[in-house]
């Protein structure tokens, strides 16, 4: 993940619970992709704090440094290495067709765009198969970048090592929930401020779904509701399982007002978050830990990709 700070129920749906059932099945390796960041941000006075935000979040949902270690994209410098090799063998005609980099254009109103964020796919690819990844959890959104590194690893293992291949082909794994919209029911972004953060106070999350955009066919209590298209009961699918079914037949009749719908979501948000705010506050009161938990994983990251390179090295007779 790009280092934004705290994370929001988005991060959690698309991503990180994704990762935490991983652990069990995987090794995994989770990266702070801070270089990723400045395809959008050249601004890096916040880049390390932020950074620090986004661990702690890693951490308070389930990640555990032992079996997962987490590092920072920028102190492992194959990376950018890789990146350099990689980049020699994809087009800028393939880049320019990446549907992704599309929407980022429409979404930031971009007139023009930086070498960096037109090949940031590239720099992605090396991220993945610096640890010959076979699997990528993701948002769907970040399908095309999982082809692209296909791509690149078939067309390295090709020219360079046709028998015996260096890189694997990796998958990418998208979680049931990879989008969950924002309040406004547009894609949740804390630039737009359409976020519940994994770190709100009950409070802040009553106040913040109270405000959330509902069925605009339902005026007032008594009118007949429409769930299916309805954010809040989006949310109540995710949230509040056991409840779904009574909550759509009350929409649906009309019964249940979108402010008691609203009150019942917002409880339920918060009591699916209460644990993660308390291993928050305990990671807050110890920074020193927290940082350790990063340096120890760089330096296991550091290690795997220092091995991947001296590989590469190897079969492009260069090293």
């Amino acid at each position: 993940m790009r280092p934004t700070g705290k994370l929001h129920l988005g991060h959690l749906t698309g991503a990180l619970e994704n990762w935490v059932a991983l652990q069990g099945e995987y090794q995994n390796y989770h990266l702070i992709a801070d270089y990723h960041a400045l395809t959008t941000n050249p601004d890096t006075s916040d880049i390390y704090q932020n950074s620090i935000d986004m661990l702690i979040d890693w951490l308070a949902a389930g990640i555990d440094p032992l079996k997962s270690p987490v590092f920072r994209q920028s102190q492992i410098k194959e990376h950018t290495e890789l990146h350099l090799i990689f980049s020699m063998l994809v087009t800028t005609a393939r880049l320019e067709r990446n549907p992704s980099l599309k929407e980022q254009i429409r979404d930031l109103q971009l007139d023009t765009i930086a070498y960096g964020h037109l090949g940031y796919p590239v720099l992605q690819a090396a991220d993945i198969l610096l640890y010959k990844a076979e699997v990528v959890p993701v948002g769907e959104d970040q399908l095309p970048h999982i082809e692209i590194t296909r791509e690149i690893a078939r067309h390295f293992n090709s020219q360079y090592t046709p028998k015996d291949p260096v890189f694997p082909e990796p998958e990418g794994k998208v979680t049931k929930f990879a989008r969950l919209p924002g309040l406004d029911g547009k894609r949740m972004s804390k630039s737009v401020g359409n976020t519940i953060l994994l770190s709100d106070s009950p409070e802040v999350i009553m106040k913040k779904t109270k405000s959330a955009l509902t069925d605009p066919q339902k005026i007032r209590k008594g009118d007949p509701g429409h769930p299916d298209i309805c954010l809040i009961f989006a949310y109540h699918n995710k949230f509040n399982v056991p409840e779904v079914g009574e909550i759509r037949k009350g929409c649906e009749s009309g019964s249940l007002g979108c402010v008691d719908c609203k009150m019942k979501c917002g409880t339920r948000i918060a009591e699916a978050l209460a644990p993660m705010r308390e291993k928050r506050r305990y990671y807050e009161s110890r920074m020193d830990e927290v940082k350790s938990v990063l340096l120890e994983g760089e330096n296991k990251a550091r290690l795997v990709a220092q091995g991947t390179m001296a590989q590469v090295r190897s079969v492009m007779g260069i090293g």
